[in-house]
């Protein structure tokens, strides 16, 4: 109840997802509520009605946040907190790095962002504690943790690199975190400067040099696609992009047609499809 501590109750609403996975989830959404109930906080569970079946952790993720968004609008709340932490984020850097996730992945979770498909702040002011510690918080509150089952499961990705990083005691934790923030800044430096170099950029036409380090390049070419096209696609669908304008060819993503050839890259709005 840190929240609570820094806050007070009446400045702060607790949500608790029922994915309906698992018949004990709705107890301990009950749980939850109880403790809220005593301290003079508002809660909410929030009941999802999810089916076991591939990808299930992922799609758990998307659906959460989607209620989650969605709860805080409706409740006219300014953003939403999470209790990410240090052993979450060492996770995660090594997931992206196994699948080998460029720097804006390997940046990891930032502390402050915004709901994935959403625009509300999305705030983690816990990424700096270890598990270890927030379970003393707890005890030393009389609290107890509810356990989750699944994060023994070792058919999840999540749950296989957790175990390897408890039997890989060398590693720490906390330098994952440090690295994170170091690669947010240096993600952060990238964005400065893709903002200055489109800054000027304006038209139905728009052009570039084609020298651009890749990275920073990656950077212009979403923002060009922002201003000329439609939705910004993947990060891997943009590169690939890139990599074919770099090869002089011409190419189109997103409603946008870029031209690789020449000393310029240009850029126009694609023509719509036929469909007669």
């Amino acid at each position: 109840m840190l929240a609570e501590a820094a806050l007070g109750p009446d400045r702060i609403a607790v949500a608790t997802v029922d994915h309906g996975l698992r018949a004990e989830s709705a107890g301990e959404a009950a749980h939850v509520a109880q403790l809220c109930a005593a301290r003079g906080i508002a809660h909410h569970t929030l009941a999802l009605a999810m089916q076991p079946g591939p990808a299930v952790q992922e799609r758990a993720r998307d659906e959460r946040y989607a209620a989650l968004d969605q709860w805080c609008r409706d409740n006219g709340l300014a953003a939403l907190v999470t209790a990410h932490h240090a052993d979450d984020q060492a996770e995660t850097i090594v997931m992206r790095m196994n699948r080998g996730a460029g720097l804006r992945g390997l940046a990891g979770m930032r502390a402050l962002a915004r709901v994935p498909g959403g625009s509300l702040p999305l705030l983690r002011p816990l990424l700096g504690w270890r598990r270890a510690a927030l379970a003393s918080v707890l005890q030393g509150a009389g609290l107890r943790a509810v356990d989750d089952p699944s994060n023994r499961d070792a058919r999840f990705e999540r749950v296989r690199v957790r175990a390897g990083l408890v039997d890989a005691s060398w590693l720490d934790p906390a330098g994952f975190a440090a690295s994170a923030e170091h690669l947010a800044e240096a993600d952060a430096a990238l964005d400065w400067v893709a903002d200055g170099i489109c800054a000027g950029l304006a038209g139905p036409e728009i052009a570039i040099a084609p020298d651009l380090p890749r990275a920073l390049a990656l950077r212009v070419l979403e923002r060009i696609i922002a201003r000329l096209g439609s939705t910004v696609p993947r990060g891997s669908e943009v590169a690939r992009w890139h990599d074919r304008l770099a090869s002089g060819h011409v190419a189109t993503l997103a409603g946008v047609r870029g031209h690789g050839r020449g000393a310029t890259w240009h850029f126009t709005a694609a023509p719509p499809h036929n469909t007669r």
